[in-house]
């Protein structure tokens, strides 16, 4: 890879106009001259989301599949960087995220995520994005938004679209088996909207469903509607 490689933000929306605006704009303002691309993927917003993403200058492609796994990989047929940069709508970044990212490739990590801290003041959100700092794949998942070089990315033939949800997690297993993964020791904040209107531990109850239904291979359509029906909460995909 080139001693100066830049970087590609590939954004999921549906239906994110409340967030899309800030998230922009702070990648223009703390990506600059390091952003290839800042590329937003959107799954058939109703809401003026895809409008506001373009007139804040971000590249806006549209998919006909409303699911993560085939948005991100869309996006990342059209990215033009030597990395990319998996990010959720509704989270804040670090300031130095393409510092912390170029970094870590240049030490040989050709992978990685930060670890998280949730936007609320709740005592069990804080245990929470504190285990995130360990190296386990039941602690991560895309809040805490994905790094790959676009080579090791196309190698391992991107997200499986068959995972309508878990799509980070299958990818994960794979990733992990032939590179380097870093989880970089600084926090992005996450939001706690689905907590907002659940209690922490059914929250905690339905993530565990989801992931023993994962490690059955359960269908994921199946897991995924399961999912959103336990859940009091769906504003995005």
């Amino acid at each position: 890879m080139k001693s100066s490689p830049r970087i590609s933000v590939i954004i999921p929306t549906l239906n994110e106009a409340s967030n899309i605006e800030e998230i922009i704009t702070f990648i223009q303002m703390h990506g600059k001259n390091v952003l290839a691309d800042l590329i937003v993927v959107d799954g058939g917003s109703t809401d003026s989301t895809v409008t506001l993403a373009r007139s804040l200058g971000a590249r806006v492609i549209h998919s006909s599949k409303q699911a993560r796994a085939s948005q991100m990989n869309l996006g990342a047929t059209h990215a033009t960087g030597d990395i990319l940069y998996f990010v959720h709508a509704d989270v804040k970044l670090a300031p130095a995220f393409t510092t912390d990212i170029r970094e870590s490739i240049s030490r040989g990590h050709i992978s990685g995520c930060y670890r998280y801290v949730f936007d609320s003041k709740r005592f069990m959100l804080r245990i929470n994005g504190y285990f995130t700092r360990l190296n386990s794949l039941m602690c991560r998942g895309g809040d805490q938004t994905l790094f790959i070089t676009k080579a090791a990315f196309e190698d391992l033939g991107g997200f499986n679209e068959s995972y309508t949800i878990m799509e980070d997690y299958e990818f994960l297993i794979r990733l992990r088996r032939k590179y380097s993964f870093r989880i970089i020791p600084k926090n992005v904040i996450v939001s706690a909207r689905k907590y907002e209107n659940n209690s922490w531990l059914w929250v905690q109850l339905v993530n565990l469903y989801a992931f023993l239904q994962f490690y059955r291979k359960v269908n994921p359509d199946r897991i995924r509607s399961s999912y959103y029906k336990l859940l009091a909460y769906r504003t995005t995909n």
